[in-house]
């Protein structure tokens, strides 16, 4: 059985750890959440779903005490808290891991662990507690790695030690398997699902079902900044769940990604000769490969992290340059990072300053700003973005829509060659379809496309051709999911 509620309560108050109630907070002209409720039991996984800019982040921001909710309640063990910052929530056992993480890119793991906690700081008994907090997770950290040197997930993993250190028994995870590879989300599901056996109680905020289904005891649903749909997540089914997402059931060739184009025997469009390259601070490195990259073609690149995938995508964008090598690209080129906020986007400038960066290093004079306007508003009809203007800053965007913006920003010069990095990551079913879509017939009007994605079933469907990177190298793949993953992990 299934709720659509406003107002309903499914569960007795005596037995939730967390509740919020009437929850509505606004954005200038921008309603981001409309008296919307959420209610986590003790011992139980909560699944928090809604499309791109449905208030889920919103919400949880508000229950971690970084926003202040314009009207509603929240509740901690059934008693009325108001809170003043993260700090306060904090104290009431309250972590939050957000999906573009909050750690000190200078500092080390040790340094951001102990970053908020009172009292003088002292490496070793810190690096103590963080080793400790590592093994129950069963993770490897290294105390002394500055953050920056760290991938996706070691971030993330740190984000979670850190949050379990000052006594969490609430944790909120935002997109927590956005970024890691089939097995590591396998194994962090797996965690998650333990830790609230033991009591405690986590909000996983996702766009992925099945992440959902594998691990939640409870699901909420979010449209519009409303709770629409409440309920114990094996008495609804998943097209319910996606009816209440998305407003409408998803027609089925938006749900499937059609099978691969065949690209037509044309000369090289770039390559890549006997290249090598690092990148020290983060580990990474790829020796001697050669590589042809073909218009009309969407190659598909599969990695773990430090694998090599990475500094392959960037040597191909032109974005860092080899040590040995010979590497032959096209002038324009479109890279779309995995993090968006970090390498995309100059999230305080507004819209149309972020679409006038692309290519700003080879233009000179005044910029004119009435034509960076016009762009940006056809950009922003043309690819979906919701916004209030293009004179807003890009932080006020959600995840989703920032996404929208980079995706529209790169493809507005029709180049020649694409770089895609997890261009998915925290995008619900829809966008993920007219993101695919957008790619696909930038390949049929002759482009190249590099395409990295963690979720091998996107990247097998999506792909004309593979290549795998492992330890540095990168070789030809078979198209099949098993045997990339089986390759993934150095058992072929």
């Amino acid at each position: 059985m299934a709720f659509c509620v406003s107002t309903y309560r499914f569960v007795s108050a005596a037995t939730t750890s967390l509740e919020l109630l009437g929850i509505s907070k606004r954005f200038g002209e921008v309603v981001a959440l409309d008296a919307a409720n959420l209610q986590l039991r003790r011992g139980t996984v909560h699944a928090l779903l809604g499309e791109n800019g449905a208030g889920k982040t919103t919400l949880m921001r508000i229950a971690y005490g970084l926003l202040k909710p314009d009207a509603g309640a929240v509740h901690i063990d059934a008693r009325p808290i108001r809170f003043h910052s993260p700090a306060d929530a904090i104290q009431r056992g309250i972590g939050m891991v957000q999906q573009h993480f909050s750690l000190v890119p200078a500092m080390t793991a040790v340094e951001n662990f102990a970053l908020g906690n009172r009292g003088r700081f002292d490496p070793r008994k810190e690096s103590e507690r963080l080793l400790e907090q590592a093994a129950t997770l069963q993770l490897s950290i290294a105390p002394d790695m500055p953050a920056h040197s760290m991938s996706a997930p070691e971030q993330q993993q740190l984000e979670i030690a850190k949050a379990l250190g000052r006594d969490c028994r609430i944790l909120i995870l935002d997109e927590p398997t956005a970024v890691l590879s089939p097995m590591h989300s396998a194994a962090l599901l797996q965690w998650i699902r333990s830790y609230a056996d033991q009591g405690r109680s986590v909000v996983l905020i996702t766009h992925k079902l099945r992440d959902a289904a594998a691990v939640a005891d409870d699901v909420t649903v979010l449209r519009h900044g409303r709770t629409v749909l409440q309920g114990r997540i094996s008495d609804i089914a998943e097209a319910e769940l996606l009816a209440a997402m998305l407003g409408a059931p998803l027609a089925q060739s938006e749900l499937t990604v059609p099978r691969p184009h065949r690209p037509t025997s044309t000369p090289p469009l770039g390559s890549l000769q006997s290249v090598s390259a690092e990148e020290w601070a983060r580990r990474e490195r790829i020796a001697d490969v050669s590589l042809e990259i073909n218009a009309a073609e969407i190659l598909g690149v599969a990695g773990l992290e430090r694998s090599g995938h990475r500094l392959l995508l960037r040597v191909l964008a032109g974005r860092h340059v080899p040590t040995k090598g010979i590497v032959r690209i096209p002038p324009r080129i479109a890279f779309i990072p995995e993090d968006r906020q970090r390498e995309a986007l100059a999230t305080q400038l507004d819209l149309r300053e972020n679409v006038a960066l692309r290519g700003a290093g080879n233009r000179t004079g005044w910029s004119r700003w009435r034509y960076w306007s016009s762009l940006t508003r056809a950009l922003l009809k043309d690819f979906d973005v919701h916004a209030v203007n293009e004179r807003v800053p890009a932080h006020t965007l959600s995840g989703g829509n920032q996404q929208r913006l980079v995706l529209a920003r790169e493809l507005a010069d029709a180049p020649m060659l694409i770089v895609a990095e997890n261009p998915t990551r925290g995008l619900d079913a829809r966008a993920t379809a007219n993101l695919l879509a957008r790619l696909r017939a930038a390949r049929d009007d002759g482009a190249a496309i590099v395409f990295y994605s963690s979720d091998l079933d996107e990247l097998v469907a999506l792909a004309d051709r593979i290549v795998l990177a492992y330890a540095g190298r990168v070789r030809e793949a078979e198209r099949s999911r098993d045997a990339i993953g089986r390759a993934l992990v150095g058992t072929t």
